[in-house]
């Protein structure tokens, strides 16, 4: 009986390991993390599923206003949920990511999901606020610097799409349920200049993603 409950624990703790996610490091500086599996592909189709009637033409945050606007450096479409949503799918993802990334659930954006056809491109830019520029202090106080951001794949790209890290020669495939994880700031909170990144042009196919950005502090 005792080997038995042994076993059983044993192929228990082997088939939970198996579903866990797995993170490779991609980049130590910038810290970049490949997580292989974060998402199920249920998940994945149902973000789609419930972002697709939802999408407008993506913007940017102006760095003299504060006023988010259009930019033909990003050409996507894309949605953001509430930053605490009632569905429970999202919810748990939620969850989730506060476990890997180790930030509380408050300190995140509400998930903005973003579609891009061929042809779609994000070309390179921060995702720090830049502290020196008029428009950065409106967005710095609702929840202080973005310091970290987590890219989650809900579609595999048949060609190109990349998350790409252009000085320090990083590419991500987007795969579908996998994500990645990279740092905007460094461990003493200065904006890294290295995380420099972007979205390559679709060549084949679509290209789905989500993205949670990650404060300082508390978001509002």
């Amino acid at each position: 009986m005792k080997r038995l409950l042994i076993l059983f624990l044993l192929f228990t703790t082997i088939a939970i390991e198996a579903l866990m996610p797995n993170m490779q490091v991609l980049s130590e500086s910038p810290r970049i993390y490949l997580i292989e599996n974060f998402l199920m592909p249920y998940e994945c189709d149902h973000i789609v599923n419930a972002a697709r009637d939802q999408l407008a033409r993506s913007t940017v945050v102006d760095t003299q206003s504060s006023q988010s606007v259009l930019n033909n450096a990003r050409t996507s479409r894309g949605m953001f949920f509430p930053q605490f949503p009632d569905d429970p799918i999202l919810k748990n993802i939620q969850q989730r990511i506060s476990l890997y990334t180790e930030f509380p659930i408050e300190n995140g954006e509400g998930l903005q999901v973003l579609h891009y056809g061929i042809g779609g491109e994000y070309q390179p830019h921060f995702d720090w606020f830049d502290p020196k520029m008029p428009g950065t202090a409106a967005h710095l106080n609702r929840g202080g610097q973005r310091i970290a951001t987590l890219i989650m794949y809900l579609h595999t790209t048949d060609q190109g799409g990349e998350t790409i890290f252009p000085r320090v020669n990083v590419k991500v495939k987007p795969i579908k349920c996998n994500a990645v994880l990279f740092y905007n700031c460094l461990p003493d909170g200065q904006e890294d200049p290295l995380s420099l990144h972007g979205g390559a042009p679709v060549i084949k196919g679509e290209k789905w993603i989500a993205t949670k950005w990650l404060r300082a502090g508390t978001f509002r």
